[in-house]
This record gives structure tokens, sequence and C-alpha cells, in this order.
């Protein structure tokens, strides 16, 4: 079976699914949630504890992914999708990711934990998300299948 096959028949029966700009719309929206979010929590490791910034950034950047896997695995969709009348699909068409399924689509993210080179290793990813999900009849991405066929559509 050619992958595409497979990306189709994971798809579930009767959705929309959201395509590359909207969705950019949506992680645009949760990125500066998270990032107010996540410069507070920076804040105050860095003013409290007094540790480098490299290890006091490390908190905030790993809260991103804590804050999509959290809203995911909760309601199904993040604050910016839910703006954009968008909600993420668990495997097998289920209403919403489970944590697993959730945490193994978002695990990307934590690439920029990695110093140094973890924000180019993350923009590698971002990257191929963005190509996948374009080439994809069911705009399903890499990290959708790797979660077991997640996928963003439309309310």
């Amino acid at each position: 079976m050619y992958v595409t096959e497979e990306i189709v028949m994971s798809s579930a029966v009767g959705v929309s699914p959201a395509g590359l700009g909207v969705r950019a719309g949506a992680r645009l929206i949760d990125w500066i949630v998270a990032g107010i979010i996540g410069s507070i929590v920076f804040f105050v490791f860095n003013h409290t504890l007094h540790l480098p910034d490299w290890v006091a950034i490390l908190p905030g950047a790993g809260f991103g992914f804590l804050y999509f896997v959290f809203f995911e695995v909760v309601t199904g969709s993040t604050p910016g999708k839910k703006i954009l009348n968008l909600h993420v699909n668990g495997a097998d068409g289920a209403a919403k990711p489970d944590l697993l399924e959730s945490a193994k689509r978002n695990a990307y993210m934590l690439l920029n934990l990695i110093p140094w080179v973890g924000g180019l290793l993350w923009f590698i990813a971002a990257i191929a998300i963005a190509v996948t999900v374009s080439n994809s009849p069911t705009k399903q991405g890499w990290h959708d299948d790797f979660a077991g066929g997640t996928q963003v559509v439309k309310d």
C-alpha cells in the first residue's frame, strides 16, 4: 500500500480537514499565549533562583509542550484552535487524542530543550510538518502519522 493510501484510510469519515494556513494561524495564537506564560515562568526561575539563563529557560521551553498536550487531551482543542474553530481528533477518529497520542504528536517541540542546536532542530521539524501537511490529501503531517493518525479538523 502506498503512503498516500495509508494516510487517506486513517482520516475519519465525514470530517473536514484543516488546511495549513488556518492551522498555522492557530499555532501562532497558541505560541503567543504559551510564550507569555513561558516568559513568566522564565522570569520567576531566573530572578528567584538566580540560575544561568540557559538553565532558567528550560522550564519555559518545556511549558510549550505541556500547554499543547494538556489542552488537546482535556478539550481536544488548544485556545488558538478553539478561536479558529478547529480541534484535534484522536487516532481512528476519536473525539480527541489521548495522552500518548498528544505527547507523540507534540514531541518535536521538546527539541527546543536541546542546548545550542534545539532551535534549529525544531525549525527543521516544523518545516517537515508544514510540507507533509501541505502534501497530504487529509492534511495530516508526519507528526499526526507518528501519533497514530491524529487529525486537525474544522468544527
